[in-house]
């Protein structure tokens, strides 16, 4: 597989690569970084609500059954993130030092991850689906759907590792072009499947609900090929397990673990709690969650940017790059983040309506939609100061954090909605409260300067 021209070739001196890393922190640099990271995030989310709109023309209760099956393998997927932002820091840090071969095995180390815990969360996973979804809806119906979705899909789970972990190193050494192809091409895939198969077009047969599965399977499939073939092609024979490089990694990514299970709490808990009060509730809030992670993902091709380019100057020993960078990502997403709070605000009355015709869905949706608003421009700089964090390496400062935040903010709200009949007002409440109580530890975390010298 030829090496891009964004990757330092494998002969040049630790100097030499140093200073182009050096050379590339511009805001050009970090356009075209963000710009790629963009394509790929969006992919995803953008492929999750098509699905969402193809699923909710079967009925309310099909809608409901995927936003909680998708939120869950959600759940399952992201809790090993470390698989793809820790390895983004890692081999960014390689590469602003020089060494590609061992951002190239950073990547191979992860790949490794993907596949053995991808087994294990199948093995989980498939026999406990049922359960997972009594407790989470309180409704048969709903639950059993949601279980037949699941046990197909779960089946993709080590393909989206194994894209999480290519997506890792590629970003590392600051490959722009090919994870932009295979992700693309794998969702676009499913994109065609997804009705073919939902409703039973063009003589494809007609399966429901679970034609989504099957699609988001087929997909995920190719996508995880295609980043595994290209790390093995990258590692020129250097294809066995590095037990010890595995080891680093997994130390970081217990921290990493750690937070996004703080995270995925929160959320399972909102749509648990959203369950209770009724079909329509928790549709809605299902369909403002999916919007939610489709603009958070939007700012977080920013963040990512910052991920690389901190890391590569951190490596390189140049500080001050890697403060600048912070300072300008920072910028620019909340530019952005407000932005699109604006379009938002102007298309409730039509954007929802992409996603479900049900009278009683939509006036559910009017509440975390106007609270989906007013977080935005929040979300923008909690993003990009998570970014520049994770690029140094600060795991454990955002594991802390991000824990206090979920336990002082989002939980109580959470199931004081649940106790005092708050609705839809009180989870998304808890919501704002979360992002508030992030960005104060960010901010305070950024101008002490600790993060500049996290040893990895």
């Amino acid at each position: 597989m030829p090496v891009t021209d964004d990757v330092a070739q494998p002969d040049q001196a630790g100097e030499q690569s140093a200073a182009a890393s050096l050379a590339q922190a511009t805001p050009a640099r970090i356009a075209r970084l963000a710009g790629s990271a963009l394509i790929v995030l969006a992919a995803e989310p953008l492929y999750l609500m098509w699905d969402l709109a193809v699923v909710g023309r079967l009925g309310a209760s099909e809608l409901a059954a995927l936003g909680v099956a998708s939120l869950v393998l959600g759940v399952i997927s992201t809790q090993l993130t470390f698989l793809s932002y820790g390895t983004t820091a890692r081999s960014a840090r390689a590469y602003g030092r020089g060494d590609r071969t061992g951002a190239i095995d950073e990547g191979m180390s992860a790949s490794w991850l993907a596949v053995i815990a991808g087994a294990v969360i199948i093995a989980v996973v498939w026999p406990t689906a049922p359960y997972i979804f009594d407790v989470l809806t309180g409704h048969h119906d709903i639950a059993s759907a949601a279980t037949s979705w699941l046990r197909i899909a779960v089946f993709g789970v080590p393909l989206i590792l194994l894209s999480m972990a290519g997506n890792g190193w590629m970003r590392g050494v600051q490959d722009t072009r090919r994870p932009i192809v295979y992700v693309v091409t794998g969702l676009g895939l499913s994109a065609v499947l997804c009705p073919l198969l939902v409703h039973g077009i063009a003589g494809a047969p007609r399966l429901g609900l679970e034609g989504s599965a099957w699609a988001n399977v087929i997909g995920q499939s190719v996508a995880g090929l295609a980043f595994v073939i290209s790390v093995v092609a990258a590692a020129r024979g250097r294809v066995r397990p590095r037990w010890s490089l595995i080891g680093s990694q997994l130390r970081m990514g217990r921290d990493l673990i750690v937070r996004s299970l703080s995270f995925q709490i929160c959320f399972l808990s909102a749509a648990a709690v959203a369950s209770r009060f009724g079909v329509a509730a928790v549709a809605a809030h299902q369909v403002v969650m999916q919007v939610w992670n489709f603009v958070s993902l939007l700012l977080d091709a920013l963040a990512i940017a910052a991920q690389a380019l901190v890391g590569a100057a951190l490596g390189a020993g140049a500080v001050a790059v890697a403060k600048s960078v912070a300072w300008r990502v920072t910028i620019a997403s909340f530019a952005a983040s407000a932005v699109l709070a604006l379009v938002f605000a102007l298309g409730r009355s039509v954007l929802p309506r992409l996603f479900t015709g049900s009278a009683s869905v939509l006036d559910a949706i009017a509440v975390p939609w106007w609270f989906l608003v007013v977080m935005l421009p929040v979300a923008g700089v909690v993003f990009a100061l998570d970014g520049v964090l994770l690029g140094s390496g600060d795991a454990a400062f955002l594991r802390t954090a991000t824990l206090a935040s979920a336990l002082v903010g989002f939980l109580p709200a959470i199931w004081m909605s649940l106790a005092f009949g708050w609705g839809l007002t009180g989870i998304w409440s808890g919501l704002l409260i979360f992002l508030l109580a992030r960005l104060l530890t960010q901010v305070l975390r950024i101008r002490s300067g600790r993060w500049t010298s996290i040893e990895l």
